[in-house]
């Protein structure tokens, strides 16, 4: 997958961005009620991931600094891997004890668990309100029908979920973009030489967690580049 019709477009061929930073401005604010925001990140840790897992690692952990800065953020990282393991973190607003609990990751053989993975969401939703699902992974090997039904579920909570697809797995692709249509998040494909693009977009992200769309105006004031145009399409709205 190295061909670059794989990779998110450049900065001058951003159309894929753009569309996805459009549906992130689109995205109805997150309300935190004066609380800081909450960011469930999902991450598939299963064997297909390993090559990719350090930039994985890197890329968030700069995501959540960056969350940090714009209005503060409390993240839970819940992977899966191996047969049934399914692990969450407690709510952290500590990057440094995020980042410790990612780098203490091993990748394992085993099948997806989209579904618990929503399932927990919904649960987490249900008790305090949470901002947004961040979902990176590669491949889907579930029923298509329950995960729509979940997806729904979380969709009528408001939690948006965004999905980040790593590879080209058409199945994968398929169904996601319909768990992120169905939650009204956005979906948005990437391969390991579209690190630079995958870092803007999961800051935009974060930024809309932590503060809602004040705070991703103000982070693409600083930043340009996509979340630049991100934030004045937000000022058109």
């Amino acid at each position: 997958m190295t061909g670059p019709d794989k990779k998110l477009p450049s900065e001058r061929r951003s159309g894929t961005v753009d569309a996805f930073l459009r549906k992130v401005a689109a995205t109805p604010p997150p309300k935190t009620m004066g609380k800081r925001g909450r960011l469930l990140f999902g991450m598939d840790a299963t064997a297909s991931r390993e090559p990719s897992w350090d930039i994985a690692c890197q890329i968030q952990g700069e995501m959540f600094a960056e969350a940090g800065s714009l209005g503060g953020l409390d993240i839970q990282l819940a992977y899966y891997r191996g047969f049934g393991d399914f692990e969450t973190t407690a709510w952290l607003g500590d990057t440094a004890a995020l980042a410790g609990h990612m780098t203490g990751v091993a990748c394992r053989g085993g099948k997806t668990q989209i579904a618990r993975l929503l399932t927990h969401a919904i649960g987490e939703t249900e008790r305090s309100r949470v901002s947004a699902l961040v979902f990176v992974g590669d491949c889907m090997e579930e029923d298509v029908d329950e995960l729509c039904h979940l997806a729904g579920r979380l969709g009528l909570l408001g939690v948006p979920a965004f999905m980040f697809h790593e590879g080209g797995d058409p199945v994968a692709a398929k169904t996601f973009k319909e768990i992120a249509r169905l939650t009204q998040g956005a979906y948005c494909s990437f391969d390991a030489g579209s690190a630079g693009q995958l870092r803007e977009l999961l800051r935009a992200v974060a930024a809309f967690a932590a503060g809602g769309r004040l705070a991703l105006e103000k982070y693409g004031r600083r930043a340009g580049g996509g979340a630049l145009r991100l934030s004045h399409q937000m000022g058109r709205r």
